[in-house]
């Protein structure tokens, strides 16, 4: 009776159905092996931790914070970007606190654009992505993420008269694990401009690298016409925090303080020390945990390969996109799995058209986890050389 047309646009969460499936599965004696969900499983930096519990005896971090009080996490936000991918940011009218950069996108989205204009996004992409579109009531055309592209999309098969608002991308990406380089980014940046199109750039993957690999940022194609938005969810382990930040063009930033100004007060002080303190920290603390999530990927890719699945080996992120031969109805195989062996997975269809026939794993769980999922996959009642049976 009182949902309006676009909270009934917003699509129902997948994690939530997963969720369910594996309650079934913990009811029938199961125990579950969760690789659904990319909520990292390391701990906050202890320096973070420290300044977050003293700001907790602090009084003056009990009250409502204004812009001002922002300036310490905008200027830590500048320093990582400087130090980091070489792009210098004006504190004070290029960078915005975020309370996580799904709050952000959400909110940028209703800043820049109105309602009925275009949004690109790709296929496959992460589920709140429409949602936020749906909120903003915007009309989101889909951008095809290929595997023979290497995920990436190509932006000349875009029809000519289509005159998108903003195009959103994110890479290190999140299903696929594709990864961009600095001169795809300009390539992206210079065709925006040319249409009138913002880009938006989603980095929350952005210090999970493997190898030699490092992600650029989109902001190294300039400033004018692109916004990237950080997380601290994913790069420094405060999932739960909820903290971020967005950074670029001064006017979309401009809007995007203005849009969020009339909803919120910025995060909690603490919270704000908290990441300031994690952004200045050594970017060898970083490394140290993206091995950690190398060595997974090392323990589970060879192991969906003798099942006979088609799987790349990720150079980014924290997630194994997998290819299931066979598979056409990507939903109800995986909560058939999780209700027969207990793992639970994200099936790809929830990522979009192009997600089905794949899977997706979180790589949440240690090596000795992740090799007994890869078993039951091979073993399990309801899978059988990736075919439903």
């Amino acid at each position: 009776m009182w949902a309006s047309q676009r909270a009934g646009a917003v699509p129902d969460s997948i994690f939530g159905r997963m969720n369910a499936a594996a309650g079934r599965a913990r009811a029938a004696g199961l125990e579950v092996i969760d690789l659904s969900i990319g909520s990292s499983d390391q701990p906050p930096p202890e320096a973070a931790l420290a300044a977050l519990r003293e700001a907790t005896r602090d009084p003056d971090t009990y009250r409502y914070p204004l812009f001002s009080d922002t300036a310490p996490l905008r200027e830590a936000a500048a320093a990582y970007l400087a130090r980091r991918f070489g792009v210098t940011v004006d504190p004070d009218t290029e960078v915005l606190p975020l309370i996580g950069a799904q709050e952000g996108l959400a909110h940028l989205l209703m800043a820049v654009t109105d309602p009925g204009d275009t949004l690109l996004l790709p296929d496959p992409c992460y589920p709140p992505y429409l949602g936020a579109a749906a909120v903003a009531s915007l009309r989101a055309v889909p951008l095809p993420l290929r595997s023979e592209h290497g995920f990436l999309p190509d932006l000349d098969a875009v029809p000519g008269d289509l005159a998108p608002r903003a195009l959103l991308l994110n890479y290190p990406n999140n299903p696929t694990s594709a990864v961009a380089d600095g001169a795809f980014f300009t390539r992206a940046a210079a065709w925006c401009r040319a249409r009138g199109t913002l880009l938006i750039h989603d980095h929350p993957y952005a210090e999970l690298t493997f190898g030699g690999y490092r992600a650029p940022s989109a902001l190294g194609a300039g400033l004018e016409g692109v916004v990237e938005l950080h997380s601290l969810s994913k790069t420094h382990h405060l999932g739960g925090f909820r903290v971020g930040f967005a950074a670029g063009d001064a006017g979309a930033i401009a809007a995007l303080a203005r849009v969020k100004g009339a909803v919120d007060f910025h995060a909690y002080l603490g919270i704000q020390r908290a990441a300031t303190v994690a952004l200045g920290l050594p970017d060898a603390l970083g490394r140290a945990a993206a091995q950690t999530f190398e060595e997974r990927r090392d323990a589970l890719v060879p192991a969906l390969r003798e099942l006979g699945w088609e799987v790349a080996t990720p150079q980014a992120s924290m997630y194994v996109w997998a290819r299931v031969p066979g598979l056409e109805d990507s939903v109800a195989y995986a909560v058939r799995l999780a209700e027969d062996t207990g793992v639970v997975l994200s099936p790809g269809r929830a990522f979009g058209m192009l997600g089905e026939g794949f899977v997706r794993f979180a790589l949440v769980q240690p090596p000795i986890q992740l090799a007994e999922a890869a078993r039951r996959l091979g073993q399990g009642r309801s899978v059988r050389h990736g075919r439903q049976s």
